[in-house]
């Protein structure tokens, strides 16, 4: 590992333990508004689906094919309707696995 690369890595590591302390240093002396708030949550959310978009749809740069994104989807659907973890997870992967054997991943 290069020097500048360490440094990199201390950098980010300082930046992050600031910014985390910042909540519990603060808490009770500035009052965030309730449209920031607001804003905050509808952020993380679209975070959140460009993640999963992300994920379910590319691998190394390119489509990852049908399978992975029905499996997603049908994980999604599972977790809304408030199904139980494990049957979200297990629906998922059998959706997945299923389009794959028959040879809808491409």
């Amino acid at each position: 590992m290069s020097f500048g690369v360490v440094v990199a890595m201390l950098v980010l590591a300082v930046g992050t333990y600031a910014l985390r302390l910042t909540g519990p240093l603060l808490h009770g002396r500035v009052e965030v508004p309730a449209r920031v708030r607001e804003l905050l949550a509808a952020a993380a959310v679209v975070l959140l689906v460009a993640l999963l978009a992300t994920g379910a749809l590319t691998e190394s740069g390119g489509f990852a094919g049908w399978a992975r994104p029905a499996g997603v989807l049908v994980g999604g659907v599972l977790a809304w309707r408030r199904a139980p973890f494990a049957v979200v997870v297990l629906g998922a992967a059998v959706t997945a696995g299923v389009l794959r054997a028959v040879g809808l991943d491409q």
